[in-house]
């Protein structure tokens, strides 16, 4: 048997698949049910300052191949995931990565300040939210110094707080350079990396009525169609910044993650599989994983990050 075990920005991980925000994020008691299936870590669903409602039903839509989401981001606030973080953090099974969201750099950084008072193992920083206080509203994680500004200054307040908390930014794949992005956030003092988040937005239309399905009309792609993109850009990211990587888009099994990590991912968010193959697909990826290691002579993980030959 392999070993699993890496460590991302200084903390161990049992094994590098982690729950990607927003699937089965919300409680811990989900979360520990998570781990009890297999996960070596968990990401939260994206925190708000104060509650945010989303979108109205239907929201997804699955199919084979790719899902498609108008969710919306709704989160209870700030306070309702302190009292789950809490919870979690009483008998801690695996580390903990809580995702912050925003519509303004001020409500990042008031989340932040209060997320690092709390035992938790990095935090991840969501910036594919429109930001309100541009002229345009376009999402910080498309114009490099919004991502930047967010960065430094989520950044700054960690360190105050707690200087040893890893801070990571969530990068979107519907932005013109993202390797731009990515290098502007490392500029600022982000300690790794998320990508990608959902592509589009995309439209699926009912055919008997001709309308779209989801009430929002468009949403995100994500699920087993999205992989080849995440994975190169996984590489770009990782090529031009050699910061750590959780690599998510389309990991379904053994095989994916490590493709993933081969890119330069160095833990695999799973989230679509849940779906896809059941909660325990955290245990039946990481299985997938050893036999590949085992019968190409690969004692450990470490050994294959980063070493696709482009």
């Amino acid at each position: 048997m392999a070993d699993l075990k890496v460590k991302f920005c200084g903390k161990e991980f049992a094994n590098p698949t982690v729950l990607a925000s927003g699937i089965l994020g919300v409680t811990a008691a989900s979360w520990k049910n998570v781990v009890l299936n297999g996960a070596g870590g968990i990401t939260t669903k994206s925190v708000w300052f104060n509650e945010h409602k989303g979108h109205p039903n239907p929201t997804m839509i699955t199919t084979p191949y790719y899902m498609l989401n108008a969710v919306g981001l709704p989160d209870a606030g700030l306070e309702k995931a302190k009292s789950e973080i809490g919870a979690y953090l009483s008998a801690k099974p695996a580390p903990l990565i809580v995702s912050i969201v925003g519509g303004k750099t001020e409500e990042f950084e008031k989340i932040a300040e209060q997320i690092a008072q709390l035992e938790v193992d990095i935090i991840e920083v969501n910036i594919s939210c429109p930001n309100v206080e541009s002229e345009f509203g376009r999402p910080f994680a498309c114009v490099s110094e919004d991502a930047k500004t967010v960065t430094a200054k989520v950044k700054a307040i960690v360190k105050k707080m707690n200087p040893n908390l890893p801070v990571v930014v969530k990068l979107s794949p519907n932005t013109e350079n993202i390797v731009k992005i990515a290098t502007t956030c490392a500029e600022a003092g982000a300690d790794g990396f998320c990508l990608i988040n959902t592509l589009g937005p995309g439209l699926a239309i009912n055919l008997e009525t001709r309308m779209p399905i989801l009430a929002n009309k468009v949403g995100g792609i994500s699920g087993p169609a999205i992989k080849p993109l995440a994975v190169k850009l996984v590489n770009d990211v990782y090529k031009a910044t050699k910061l750590p990587i959780i690599g998510t888009g389309g990991v379904t099994t053994g095989e994916d993650a490590l493709e993933m990590m081969m890119a330069g991912a160095i833990l695999v968010g799973i989230g679509s599989a849940v779906y896809f193959r059941g909660i325990d697909c955290f245990r039946k990826i990481t299985n997938e994983m050893n036999e590949w290691c085992d019968k190409n002579d690969v004692k450990s993980l470490t050994e294959i990050i980063g070493t696709v030959k482009r």
